[in-house]
């Protein structure tokens, strides 16, 4: 049995996208996985076969349509009677959609987001395009997952549809290992992610101005980089604030381990954010540092069980939040770290994707 995986992006850095692949290898289907170029073509290996599409177009809306019609001819290519189409979010949907249909073959959608209420569609008229899609194709979907409890009841609401399965998007889990709790001095504040609008980062670089023996570290790269590293020459935060670029999954996991604390401060400019589990607190989590958070729903579900850091509702509250967490140290959270650590990680998600794709076997196939 083949899955066939889809997904818009050059799966360099996808690790929810490798991690299902890797479950379902290890299940006993057969992978193959297709991306795209855009972000470019790093080398990269895998222990299933993958190919990425190659887009001609320098604009991001024009690069959407050019692989809409490359995919479907991809995933016509390659899909047979015995094969399972998995399409990972709004982007790489339709394609999949048509060809399910032609062959009548089943697809499960994966939707990591709420893609219509992402922050940079908002009131723009491709957010039309896109919602417009959602609702046509979405609603007739018979296998779907997505990646927090908040998203789930989104699209069972929004679409009168059943509660889609919920597979969080947590890292495997690591054990507790030495020196993990040693503290640095200066203390580390990490932000790992991509370098965009609404992640807060404009309002944490001026906060460092009141957080003393501290520096800020920015793993990532992304449109407001460089923005926000002329913000740091302006505040004269350029001892303060560091910018590391974009890391190899490897390397981004040393530094985490090295940092006191780790920020996941989205603002509220559209559900996909509110309602989100970033990658990056389970992270942090499992590398055991405490986080700081925004009080939104499924990060709030974190802190209120575990007690792993603290909230914000206001960015106005991050250098108060922070050196509370500093003051306290990594220590103070040793336990309630390992207890997250536990339960917050791959081994527990990864039977709920494994039941999903059993059901669709059995009822297929």
């Amino acid at each position: 049995m083949k899955v066939i995986v889809s997904v818009f992006n050059n799966l360099y850095t996808d690790q929810r996208v490798e991690k299902v692949c890797k479950s379902l290898a290890g299940d006993g289907f057969k992978i193959d996985l297709i991306g795209n170029n855009w972000g470019g073509l790093p080398k990269m290996e895998r222990t299933y076969p993958f190919s990425r599409i190659i887009l001609k177009s320098k604009i991001l809306r024009y690069g959407y349509i050019e692989f809409q019609w490359k995919l479907y001819k991809e995933l016509i290519k390659k899909a047979d009677k015995n094969s399972i189409l998995l399409s990972n979010d709004l982007d790489s949907l339709l394609p999949n959609y048509l060809v399910s249909k032609k062959l009548g073959i089943p697809l499960v959608f994966d939707s990591h987001e709420i893609f219509t209420e992402m922050p940079a569609l908002q009131g723009r008229f491709t957010q039309k395009i896109w919602r417009r899609l959602e609702k046509s194709v979405v609603p007739k979907i018979k296998y779907m997952m997505t990646a927090s409890e908040s998203y789930a009841d989104w699209f069972a609401k929004t679409y009168a549809i059943e509660r889609p399965v919920t597979v969080q998007n947590f890292p495997v889990k690591i054990e507790n290992l030495q020196n993990y709790f040693e503290s640095n001095l200066p203390k580390i504040i990490l932000y790992q992610g991509v370098i965009n609008p609404s992640r807060g980062l404009d309002k944490i670089i001026p906060a460092m101005l009141a957080i003393e023996n501290a520096e800020l570290w920015i793993a990532g790269d992304g449109p407001k980089k460089l923005e926000y590293e002329d913000l740091t020459k302006t505040l004269g935060l350029e001892n303060k604030v560091k910018f590391l670029g974009k890391l190899l999954p490897k390397d981004l996991r040393e530094i985490t381990k090295k940092a006191d604390c780790g920020l996941s401060i989205e603002e509220n400019n559209g559900l996909s954010y509110y309602y989100s589990m970033p990658n990056k607190v389970s992270d942090y989590i499992q590398a055991r540092i405490p986080v700081i958070v925004s009080d939104f729903p499924e990060m709030r579900k974190v802190i209120d069980r575990f007690q792993t850091g603290e909230k914000i509702s206001n960015h106005s509250q991050l250098a108060e939040k922070i050196n509370i967490v500093l003051k306290n140290g990594k220590l103070f959270y040793e336990d309630y770290l390992n207890k997250a650590a536990t339960e917050l990680c791959w081994e527990k998600e990864e039977p709920k994707l494994l039941q999903l794709f059993k059901k669709v076997k059995a009822e297929n196939f």
